[in-house]
């Protein structure tokens, strides 16, 4: 299954099923690992059934055997015996409940363990096509839905089944007339049920609808907080919550008042049942045919047959959303990485540096090819700039060396080996990139710089820092490299967050770097700062740069200009100014003010 084949959550629960054998074959098997655990939960669910149907008994021979005939010598040992049986069942059912919360709580850490590695496992291009929002709620929310399964679901119905099967043969011994009788109420139960289902399910699955709908908005209004409060949209983007809060809301109405009907109905049949077993008890009770224990027996298994009933009508809630639930996660699963190691790599010992591209082709989507015919050559400690146009293919380039995106015709070599043939981990170990959007992680200042990596000491990192002149400003902080950095470094400037990252790149010290318009959101002073960094960062390794303003690659050993996916020139500064082409009207139009732009506009 490819990523763009997602669903939306709408779309999703809108085909599950209420049950699905083969999806329920393969949530099992998570609980593969836990078997002693499940035989102990399944123990205890036994025992406390067993426990629980001793109570109403215990009362029957409280009754028959020693109130009725008022022979008060042994009802204490009963009431011992029934207080007793209280207590074994509190117990058990708080082992029970203990077990089986606990298996809960392990399924789900290795499903989402699982989950985790396998979208680290992913190529760039799955996370493009899909929300990050949507993969959260994968890891998290449906997850543990699945808690209620594994707890309530599975397990558990092994004991409400064995309650009910225990206090029917129980009732059918004691008195099978009187039985029947109780259950006559049966087909009330069974037909108020299959209604609550189909009324139950259908305000699921509305609900699942609004709750989306409320999600979406709210993540794209948080993200985009900046924008609303500066174009006054409060009021407007109130408003639009409202009307989406209010359909969830209502949703959950309906859900609630089903449930608020269902559950009374139950109730109402249950004394139904009561009414019946007094009228045919009593009358068994004025023959002689029966006793008063056995009659407040009935009424007390009576009560309790109904317990598992509404229980089980309750897992099918659980079912329901487990099945939507597992649908989707199994569908992640399922998602193939399309980048993956070849099945003979070839081993590289040291990547020296040189790249060349051969007649590339590539498109993110099919037919549409945003780089054409791409080749050119990267000698090794080379420097090569990537100018061009918004759109001209410049980052496609770089997400194709990294081996994000396989090219579709063409061949990427990297001292003289397709990167198709060479290992991920070595490739990407070999390439630094710095980008124009920065990512800090949540931690500290060195942690961001050494990225967990335990071979770069604080000594390296520390220089690294200061070759990048990022010291300038971390010595200002109070905890200095230990500093600790928010959410994506909310705290940091876009100039001291590029400067971080260029002090990461140089401590991992990667034979290829590649800098992304990374210099292009940088204020004067900022740049004037890392022009002497960089020099030292790109010395003795390949250099590929990407970058917007000329004035940081006009000593570049080599310029590629790219236009709609095509490589239009190649040379040096002058070389390229010498021709009079692309080049050198992208320099006159930053360099030579308002008239050569209008010059250039009129087609000069």
């Amino acid at each position: 299954m490819r990523g763009s084949e997602f669903h939306s959550f709408e779309e999703e629960d809108e085909h599950a099923k209420v049950y699905d054998s083969k999806l329920m074959r393969r949530l099992l098997t998570y609980l593969g690992p836990y078997k002693l655990q499940i035989v102990a939960a399944l123990i205890l669910i036994i025992a406390a059934s067993v426990v629980m149907l001793a109570g109403p008994y215990l009362t029957k021979i409280a009754i028959d055997d020693y109130i009725r005939p008022l022979n008060l010598k042994g009802l204490e040992f009963i009431i011992f015996l029934y207080v007793l049986t209280l207590v074994m069942e509190a117990t058990l059912n708080y082992a029970k409940r203990y077990v089986t919360q606990m298996i809960g709580q392990k399924v789900m850490y290795d499903i989402r363990m699982q989950l985790f590695s396998h979208l680290q496992r992913l190529h760039v291009g799955f996370f493009d096509r899909n929300p990050v929002g949507r993969l959260m709620t994968r890891v998290m929310g449906d997850v543990s839905v699945l808690n209620d399964l594994f707890t309530s679901g599975v397990i558990e119905v092994f004991g409400d089944l064995f309650s009910i099967l225990g206090i029917m043969v129980v009732m059918f011994t004691m008195n099978w007339q009187l039985a029947l009788v109780t259950y006559t109420v049966i087909p009330i139960i069974l037909i108020a049920t299959l209604i609550f289902q189909i009324k139950v399910r259908r305000a699921y699955r509305e609900g699942r609808r609004q709750l989306a709908r409320v999600n979406a908005f709210l993540e794209e209004n948080l993200v985009g907080m900046t924008t609303v409060q500066t174009f006054c949209q409060e009021r407007r983007s109130f408003e639009k919550f409202d009307e989406r809060n209010q359909a969830y809301l209502n949703a959950n109405l309906h859900s609630v008042l089903y449930y608020s009907m269902f559950f009374p109905i139950v109730e109402v049949t249950g004394a139904i049942a009561t009414a019946l077993i007094i009228w045919y008890g009593g009358g068994k009770i004025i023959q002689n045919a029966m006793t008063i224990g056995a009659l407040v027996a009935f009424i007390q298994y009576s009560a309790r047959f109904f317990w598992p009933i509404r229980s089980l009508t309750e897992k099918y809630n659980i079912l329901q959303s487990a099945m939507a639930a597992s649908e989707r996660i199994f569908g992640l699963l399922d998602t193939e990485p399309l980048i993956i190691d070849s099945q003979a790599p070839v081993k590289v010992d040291k990547i020296k540096g040189q790249i060349e591209f051969k007649d590339v082709w590539f498109a993110y989507n099919d037919g549409d090819y945003v780089l054409k015919g791409i080749s050119f050559e990267a000698k090794e400690g080379e420097k090569v700039a990537i100018v061009g146009a918004t759109g001209a293919g410049k980052t496609s380039i770089i997400n194709l060396l990294c081996r994000f995106y396989e090219v579709n015709k063409g061949q990427i070599l990297i001292d003289g080996v397709d990167i198709r043939d060479m290992e991920l981990d070595k490739l990407h170990r070999s390439i630094g990139i710095v980008q124009q959007d920065v990512f800090l992680f949540s931690g500290t200042i060195e942690g961001n710089i050494r990225l967990g990596n335990k071979d770069i000491s604080p000594q390296t990192v520390v220089h690294a820092a200061q070759s990048v002149h990022a010291d300038y400003f971390i010595k200002k902080l109070p905890e200095l490299y230990q500093s600790e950095i928010k959410e994506r470094g909310s705290t940091f400037s876009v100039g001291q967050k590029q400067l971080i990252a260029f002090a990461r790149a140089l401590a991992y010290d990667p034979e290829i770097l590649i800098l992304d318009e990374a210099t292009s959101s940088v204020d004067t002073e900022t740049e004037l700062l890392i022009q002497d960094a960089l020099k030292r960062l790109m010395y003795g390794r390949t250099s590929i740069v990407i970058a917007h303003r000329l004035s940081t690659i006009q000593n570049a050993d080599k310029i590629i200009v790219m236009h709609k996916g095509e490589i239009r020139e190649i040379g040096d500064h002058w070389e390229l100014l010498r021709r009079r082409g692309i080049y050198y009207r992208l320099y006159q139009l930053q360099y030579k003010g308002q008239e050569v732009i209008a010059e250039a506009a009129s087609g000069d």
